[in-house]
């Protein structure tokens, strides 16, 4: 979320640095990359497509043929044939399409999805500081309206295009074997349809790429004023976040109604195209027949063509508006899973040096002026629990974040010793105390951390933390609902559940980021407790939130704005009559020491 110094949630200066956005001609190289993998599917569905749109192709010609019958007084048998010709082009026609359109629609399910894929690892990859400084408003944009605008056109908008481009081509090459000069006249359409089109494309593409933008930074809004409405209740500033609500709410709206303006100035183009070729073909077939160069039944054939090509020419120029609005999605989106490689989350550096984590003049920051952590350098060795103490904002959870690898360092370096790899997951796993329930059974949210995990391994860990008692005493044991919609678990057993998946992933180093802190003082013991059997034979740097746990450290290092200004053990610290010594005696003396 975006703030203020103050920490009031949505006063800071709207221009969010937002994530970037693919250029077109990138956009289209990253389509024909995720495409790669299934060209035969993409060539069969188009040359089944091709054989179904020339198969229909031979209506026309009938109809004519029917006609001249009728033209020449024959005997009614002579229908026969043709009527006959009629229902078997409309029985293959169908099938043929069907199965068309099917590996169409497959093809593009299959491209979303890897899409998807694609969006969903890079996103996560992406350090908390980029997201922050993005705001949660743009990514929820792009992986919801973004990814639907993109999920329609793939389910709609493609198959009908690629039928509708292959009827426009093949009906033309049809009407130029009945006589050019019906082709001729046909195209007299095509400048007003080609005009229209490069009228539309010249302002859709921007006026969607804007609305993309528009309502992100609408979401944005809406969900800093909703997650901090308490805060802006507090300071009363109701009216202020109102009005920047309103604002960005007007700017979608104004959008929007440009963009039907727009869609509706297109139709009335193609309309006029439509009259134009029209009566020229009419024209020229009057002409002809009169000349005896073509039969009655001919001319009606080619007025039939181009009345034909009204569906697929509209159909093929309206989804322009659905193609530019789904360009517009997919350039966002792949503008996150381009984003470069050195700004997306890598693994920590492997070393060969004794320690388990070595940290080496790092420093961050979150932007200008916001540096949070200064040099800061320390060395955990195997084994070793090491407790990280100090006042709220003197860059504890900044440091923490930075050893589990969720963030990058702006300066400096973490090194995890390569005689450290985690046997079932990562080297590192970091818990915080904002812990997330996922939906789904206990056994399912349990296996995210080790999906091969038996029943009897899940017990292990539960009861490792001492969670198995409660986990087994719910309705249905291991298999009841948990999360949204489930059952639901106190603050303390859903900490209970999050050190269980550690232990299930048994890394060599874990970070604990104030993982006791949201028990309360009933359940304080309890998940210390908990907290010590799952880092048990592990080495880990926790974020104490209560000094009991630096107690139990075997070292405390002391963290004072950004900077380590002491480093021991709680008796060596206690005894320096330093900040540690100090934080301890308010601490012990009232068992209320403000927030560590």
């Amino acid at each position: 979320m975006t703030s203020t110094p103050s920490g009031i949630p949505g006063t800071a200066d709207d221009s969010a640095e937002l994530l970037p956005i693919a250029s077109g001609a990138r956009t289209r190289a990253a389509l024909r990359t995720l495409i790669r993998p299934d060209r035969g599917r993409a060539l069969l569905g188009l040359g089944v497509l091709v054989g179904a749109t020339a198969v229909g192709l031979l209506v026309q010609p009938l109809l004519g043929r029917i006609v001249d019958i009728v033209a020449d007084g024959r005997p009614a048998d002579a229908l026969t044939l043709p009527v006959v010709l009629l229902l078997v082009v409309a029985v293959v026609q169908g099938v043929t399409t069907t199965l068309g359109l099917t590996q169409v629609a497959r093809l593009g399910e299959t491209v979303l999805a890897r899409l998807r894929e694609q969006f969903v690892e890079r996103a996560l990859q992406l350090p908390a500081d980029r997201l922050e400084r993005a705001g949660a408003g743009d990514l929820t944009a792009r992986v919801t309206g973004d990814v639907a605008r993109v999920a329609e056109a793939v389910r709609s908008a493609l198959p009908e295009m690629a039928r509708s481009v292959l009827a426009i081509v093949l009906t033309l090459g049809a009407m130029a074997l009945l006589d050019v000069r019906f082709l001729l006249a046909a195209l007299l359409a095509v400048p007003v349809q080609a005009l229209t089109a490069r009228w539309y494309l010249r302002r859709a593409v921007t006026v969607y790429a804007d609305q993309r933008v528009a309502n992100g930074a609408q979401q944005q809004q809406l969900l800093e004023t909703i997650g901090g409405a308490v805060t802006v209740r507090g300071h009363r500033l109701e009216e202020q976040h109102t009005e920047k609500s309103a604002r960005r709410s007007r700017k979608a709206v104004e959008l929007t109604m440009r963009s039907v303006h727009l869609v509706l100035g297109f139709y009335a183009r193609l309309h006029i195209a439509e009259y134009i070729g029209l009566a020229a073909v009419l024209v020229t077939g009057f002409f002809l027949v009169r000349d005896g160069s073509v039969s009655i039944g001919t001319a009606t054939a080619a007025a039939l063509y181009f009345h034909s090509l009204f569906g697929p020419v509209n159909a093929a120029l309206v989804l322009l508006d659905d193609a530019q609005s789904a360009a517009a999605g997919l350039a966002r989106l792949v503008g996150v899973t381009d984003i470069e490689e050195s700004a997306v989350q890598l693994p920590h550096q492997r070393t060969e040096v004794e320690a388990a984590v070595t940290v080496d003049a790092v420093s961050h920051a979150y932007g200008p002026g916001r540096t949070v952590l200064h040099e800061v350098s320390l060395t955990l060795r195997a084994g070793e629990h090491v407790a990280l103490v100090g006042t709220s904002g003197a860059g504890k959870s900044t440091l923490a974040r930075l050893v589990a690898g969720v963030q990058q360092p702006t300066g400096g370096t973490v090194s995890v010793a390569q005689s450290a790899p985690g046997p079932a997951g990562p080297s590192v796993v970091l818990v915080t105390q904002e812990v997330h329930v996922f939906t789904g059974t206990l056994a399912e949210d349990l296996r995210l951390a080790r999906p091969d995990a038996s029943d009897a391994d899940l017990r292990t860990a539960l009861a490792t933390v001492y969670a198995l008692e409660w986990a087994e005493a719910l309705p249905e044991g291991l298999a009841t609902v948990v999360g949204e919609g489930g059952h639901r678990l106190d603050p303390a057993r859903a900490q209970q559940l999050a050190l269980a998946r550690l232990v299930l992933a048994d890394p060599p180093v874990a970070v604990l980021d104030e993982a006791t802190a949201e028990a309360g003082s009933a359940g304080a013991r309890t998940l210390e407790r908990s907290a010590e059997a799952a880092l048990a034979g592990r080495t880990a740097l926790v974020v104490a939130h209560r000094l009991t746990q630096a107690v139990a450290a075997d070292r405390i290092v002391v963290l004072e704005a950004g900077r380590v200004v002491e480093s021991g053990t709680h008796d060596e610290l206690r005894t320096a009559d330093g900040p540690y010594a100090t934080l301890w005696r308010a601490w012990s003396g009232s068992r209320a020491a403000p927030h560590l």
